[in-house]
């Protein structure tokens, strides 16, 4: 099979850039099916003029330039230039090298994933040459010009009129799609409900799982105090300031932090001053292993909808407890009391239950045993087979129209 995976970022050694989960569940995906023979290739946001294509364990990587006025991603900060930036990535057609790849390479199907700065207009390059179209949610793009649905501290319940301005396009070129998948119900559900993919034949949900983590050399840990942790992009909706100002209503000396992500200084005094206190320790952006080798339990703050936070999948493949808020997909994987817990997203709910694994720390313990007992387990490779099974669904469809 030829597979052309498109996504905002994708990491290589030329450019390493990684946000989010979507660019590490990419190449996650593209390396898993080179393992299997297959031919990939990838198309990517070029962060700088004159980007040349490279090739990382065996998937060839293009970048895509972006056709705004200034740098891909150097949004401006005044409200006219983020205006304009927003009107080009919903109306700005594909740069060349989209159709030009899909001549030269003719792959099976085209995978879309996180499409901000490459434009919906993707799918209608992969129309017009008669690939089948697959497209994986891993955010909001398709309804938010901020990809997030979270304003003013909370999550949107309703689509704002500027987002609903600044989304015509893409919401219309959605109609191209022969394959959607969220990866949670939840995601799939807001923009089902909001009349996208109404005529697209195949809907499904393929959870995040992890690759496997090497922690096997990680020291037993004591439980007493116990180590809370988080990993990811240290936003307002990821919830960090939430998780900083619960371990500061507890004594200092009962409970610890460890925060990994992306920050600086400035951000990390911020932070600090929330709970000046604290044992808070930050290991700013390290491998996954290194993070939960060092923590009992995952937390998972999260005040927007979060779409399929690879974290949970990170921290159950070692084990770990995630104690996360009622947003998004985090419900469909965490089991209140057995698997972790859920906990509602204010200060003082947030802070019991946390006081409340602090007082009986056995239950971490309790849980981790729950976690290793577990006889069906989930992986990457269980991910891909789904997958596959989808692209070979969407190019049947193809076949029909």
């Amino acid at each position: 099979m030829r597979l052309l995976i498109v996504n905002s970022f994708y990491p290589s050694p030329l450019v390493p850039r990684i946000i989010g989960g979507a660019e590490v569940f990419a190449r996650q995906l593209a390396e898993f099916f080179v393992s299997e023979g297959d031919e990939v290739e990838i198309i990517r946001v070029a962060t700088t003029p004159n980007q040349v294509p490279e090739t990382c364990n065996g998937v060839s990587i293009y970048s895509a330039p972006v056709r705004t006025p200034h740098p891909a991603f150097a949004r401006p900060r005044r409200a006219p230039g983020r205006f304009l930036w927003h009107i080009l990535d919903d109306w700005g057609k594909a740069a060349a090298l989209i159709s030009e790849r899909i001549r030269a390479f003719r792959p099976d199907v085209l995978h879309s994933n996180n499409l901000s700065g490459l434009t919906t207009d993707v799918w209608q390059a992969a129309r017009t040459h008669g690939i089948p179209i697959v497209h994986t949610l891993h955010d909001y793009y398709l309804t938010c010009p901020r990809c997030s649905r979270f304003s003013k501290g909370s999550a949107c319940v309703d689509t704002c009129t500027s987002c609903n301005l600044l989304t015509i396009n893409r919401k219309r070129l959605a109609q191209n799609v022969n394959a959607v998948v969220g990866v949670s119900q939840r995601i799939l559900d807001i923009h089902t409900h909001l009349g996208l993919f109404s005529h697209t034949p195949i809907k499904t949900v393929i959870r995040n799982a992890s690759q496997a983590l090497d922690i096997a050399n990680a020291p037993e840990r004591k439980l007493t105090p116990p180590v809370f942790g988080f990993i990811g992009r240290l936003t307002e909706e990821k919830g960090i300031d939430l998780l900083v100002k619960a371990i500061a209503s507890l004594p200092s000396h009962s409970v610890s932090l460890v925060i990994a992500g992306k920050t600086n200084d400035s951000e990390m005094q911020r932070l600090k001053a929330l709970a000046p206190d604290a044992d808070i320790k930050f290991l700013g952006f390290v491998a996954p292993s290194e993070f939960y080798r060092q923590v009992d339990v995952v937390v998972i703050p999260s005040l927007w909808e979060e779409p399929g936070a690879l974290a949970a999948a990170e921290a159950m493949a070692v084990n770990k407890p995630v104690l996360g808020t009622p947003f998004g997909g985090l419900p469909e994987v965490i089991q209140d009391g057995v698997t972790g817990w859920i906990a509602k997203p204010d200060l003082n709910s947030f802070s019991e239950v946390i006081a409340g694994i602090v007082r009986s720390p056995q239950i971490i313990a309790t849980i981790t045993q729950t976690l290793q007992a577990r006889v069906e387990r989930r992986t990457f490779a269980d991910v891909a087979v789904h997958y596959r099974d989808v692209y070979r669904r969407a190019m049947t469809t193809e076949q029909r129209n």
